[in-house]
């Protein structure tokens, strides 16, 4: 069944070949699905018959989020922690050791349903493609299992065995990579499509991040790179170097990393709900897209560090400390973010790509960032398929 979704007061379709700027906005227009794509997009008094219609009610539609970075496979409760660090104490990634213990001791069908949940709740959000990391586990048959669980939700499944380095390993790092690099990777690959590493101190070095993104490029998995979140470091400039999809947080730069994300087609790839939740110092988006950088927007949803699933809130945020203006976060959360997973059928609304459309209860989709924390969400179609 086709159908026209008319009476659209602003549409962004992210093609400035249809429409006013880097956002393609449209007014008064009119959107038409057939099956899983869209099929035709422009005016709405040129819009074709369709076999169904909605009225958008002078309403904003735009692409469903795609949100390229998320934690969603684990188990267990850190509400302690974030107590504690809101009560002054400094976060550091040990606290990643707690949900891995947690994770480890789950069933998979509890690790299933808490994911189900979660993509679920992004879903009645707006986020349309979610990307899922494994990280929780940290043994051959865990990081597995959670790829395996992972990829029945979302195809853009991210081995992360390279997260911290696994307890039973604390004195023996080299041993841990190792690992990662041979029998754990083996495992993995079949179920994933990226290979990432945390770059950063109490995590992994540049070599042992290099030895592990070089190895998953080899089993065929793309690289992306948790960069320069905690402090300076070689995260961004590695990423470059080997062709990263993405360098996501890149919080900490110098000259030097901001020219080399410029001058490449890898993405910054921006998480303010982790500064958000820890109390850190935001990126500088407007330092990197003056720089001529691709920014894209993401929650970075983990039970640490952000737990939030909000594309929204993460668009607001941006705007308030980030120095995007509410085109730019939402191009970051849309289009950009697409083209973090290399994707060209999602984060647009053009003729042939995925009909994965938000409706939101606003006439504009700046009211995103002009009303930070309300729900604005009044339809979801993803593939076609109304879902909200």
């Amino acid at each position: 069944m086709s159908l026209l979704i008319t009476g659209i007061g602003s549409l962004v379709t992210n093609d400035p070949g249809l429409g006013e700027g880097p956002l393609g906005l449209l007014r008064d227009a009119a959107v038409v699905v057939d099956g899983d794509r869209v099929a035709w997009v422009g005016a709405a008094p040129a819009a074709p018959a369709a076999d169904e219609s909605f009225d958008a009610a002078g309403r904003a539609l735009l692409p469903g989020f795609v949100d390229s970075h998320a934690h969603l496979v684990f188990a267990g409760d850190r509400t302690a922690e974030f107590n504690a660090r809101m009560s002054g104490q400094a976060y550091s990634a040990g606290g990643i050791r707690t949900t891995v213990a947690a994770t480890r001791a789950a069933t998979d069908a509890e690790l299933d349903a808490n994911l189900a949940r979660f993509v679920a709740e992004a879903l009645r959000q707006g986020t349309t493609t979610i990307e899922c990391k494994s990280g929780y586990g940290l043994t051959v048959a865990d990081e597995a299992r959670a790829l395996r669980i992972a990829s029945a939700h979302t195809p853009e499944t991210t081995y992360l065995g390279a997260h911290v380095v696994a307890p039973e390993f604390a004195d023996d790092p080299a041993g841990y990579v190792d690992l990662v690099t041979g029998e754990m990777l083996d495992a993995c690959a079949p179920h994933a499509r990226w290979v990432d590493v945390f770059c950063e101190r109490g995590a992994f070095d540049g070599d042992q991040a290099r030895a592990v993104l070089t190895a998953g490029a080899k089993r065929g998995l793309v690289p992306r790179v948790h960069a320069n979140q905690l402090g300076h470091g070689p995260g961004v400039q590695l990423a470059v170097e080997l062709g990263a999809a993405s360098a996501d947080h890149c919080t900490h730069l110098t000259d030097e990393d901001v020219a080399a994300l410029a001058g490449s087609d890898t993405v910054a790839t921006l998480l303010p709900g982790a500064e958000f939740s820890t109390r850190a110092a935001y990126p500088d988006a407007r330092r990197l897209i003056d720089a001529g950088a691709a920014v894209a927007l993401s929650t970075d949803c983990n039970p640490g560090s952000s737990f939030t699933s909000s594309m929204a809130f993460c668009i607001a945020v941006a705007v308030r400390e980030m120095g995007m203006t509410p085109d730019e976060a939402v191009h970051a959360a849309t289009a950009v973010g697409a083209r973090a997973l290399r994707r060209t059928d999602v984060g647009v609304v053009t003729p042939g790509a995925r009909a994965d459309l938000l409706l939101l209860d606003a006439p504009s989709h700046v009211h995103l960032a002009y009303r930070p924390g309300v729900p604005l969400t009044a339809a979801v179609w993803r593939a076609g398929v109304r879902a909200v």
